[in-house]
């Protein structure tokens, strides 16, 4: 969808990856899918850092990874966030948060990726009372700051991706440092957890995989959730996309619950003293036929907004203008590459305008939100 620009920025919204994972995102489709393995392939060496690699537009999806990042939260059918704090118990609000944790993630396609962001780019969208903001705190190496606020459901969280990808001959893997938090405002309870490891395989079969360890803790409540995400084998290209793990009490390591399911499909919970189990999550529910985001009011589209930034590089990828593609991005890169310049040469430290940052050795990256709540969007998701 296109908004031109005469009452405001020219914005550039895409349909939300969705649960298929060769799917369509707004009729565009990857072109050449060996040339691009042979070119990536000419261009790195085992064990190199992928992070300042410039992508050619052949290897970009029509939209930022803010984006990605932000339509994991607000992307969704059934409003699962919500659900997270109207638990009775702390372990009934624990479930939850398990299966909205789950309903993050999302199929991705392969031989194709987001645009990496420039500083400042921002990403600001709503879905009923749920306000979410991106920002990019830092270009290199590439940290993305998330706030979303939800004032009627009193529901907060703060993100901080900090994605570092390297290449090993026959696959990509990429750890996405950071932490997660959620906190459920009216109970007091603060839920933090970290994101698994994306592994983009090359050979022998294509495919992209979310795998690894995941844990939820909540200190509040002494309870603890681990889940262990398990890709597809090496020999197959078909994904198993298994989850399993359970949920315990982190003082006495008891385990009261055992999760068991596909997160591309469906999920299940077991309380381990009765022995009954349900379901906890269905992808299919949750994230099929999701609503492109629309814009609401294009007067007031930040400049720095992503789908604005990257709205003409969009465009002509979706149009396959692959020479006007190259041209708009490289515009984009070079006007960014300029601005560092002039900030070193003027001996300027850029601030984020959403967050203050700190680093440490212990914690890493850690961004503080500048406002209490998010405010409303120009950009909605239809309900």
């Amino acid at each position: 969808m296109v908004t031109e620009g005469e009452v405001g920025p020219r914005v550039v919204l895409t349909a939300p990856l969705s649960l298929e994972e060769e799917s369509d995102v707004a009729d565009y489709r990857a072109p050449n899918l060996l040339q691009r393995i042979l070119s990536l392939f000419s261009s790195v060496r085992p064990g190199s850092d992928l992070i300042r690699i410039q992508l050619p537009p052949l290897f970009n999806l029509p939209k930022s990874q803010l984006q990605c990042y932000g339509e994991s939260v607000y992307c969704i059918n059934n409003d699962m966030l919500s659900k997270c704090g109207k638990g009775e118990s702390s372990l009934e609000r624990m479930r939850s948060v398990v299966a909205w944790s789950i309903s993050t993630l999302r199929p991705l396609m392969f031989g194709v990726a987001p645009y990496n962001p420039i500083l400042g780019e921002t990403h600001h969208v709503s879905r009923v009372s749920l306000n979410v903001l991106l920002e990019q705190v830092s270009h290199h190496p590439p940290v993305t700051a998330l706030h979303a606020t939800d004032e009627k459901e009193n529901i907060e969280m703060i993100w901080c991706h900090n994605p570092v990808p390297k290449f090993y001959g026959t696959k990509i893997e990429t750890e996405v440092h950071g932490k997660r938090e959620l906190k459920l405002l009216n109970r007091q309870e603060t839920y933090v957890m970290n994101s698994p490891k994306l592994v983009i395989k090359l050979l022998p079969f294509p495919g992209v995989d979310w795998v690894g360890n995941v844990t939820i803790k909540c200190e509040d409540t002494d309870l603890q959730a681990n889940l262990y995400y398990k890709g597809s084998s090496f020999l197959s290209n078909k994904g198993n996309r298994s989850v399993k793990g359970k949920i315990f009490v982190p003082s006495t390591s008891k385990t009261i619950c055992e999760i068991n399911g596909h997160w591309d499909r469906t999920v299940t919970i077991k309380d381990i003293t009765t022995g009954k189990g349900n379901e906890i999550y269905n992808a299919k529910e949750a994230l099929s036929g999701m609503k492109t985001p629309t814009v609401k009011d294009p007067k007031v589209v930040m400049a720095s907004e992503s789908t604005v930034i990257w709205g003409e590089v969009s465009q002509a990828i979706l149009s396959r203008n692959w020479d006007k593609a190259k041209q708009t991005k490289t515009i984009v890169e070079e006007r960014e590459r300029k601005l560092v310049k002039e900030r070193k040469s003027k001996s300027e430290i850029w601030v984020p305008k959403h967050f203050t940052v700190s680093y440490s050795n212990e914690s890493g990256w850690e961004p503080t939100p500048n406002e209490r709540w998010v405010p409303p969007a120009p950009i909605i998701v239809p309900t």
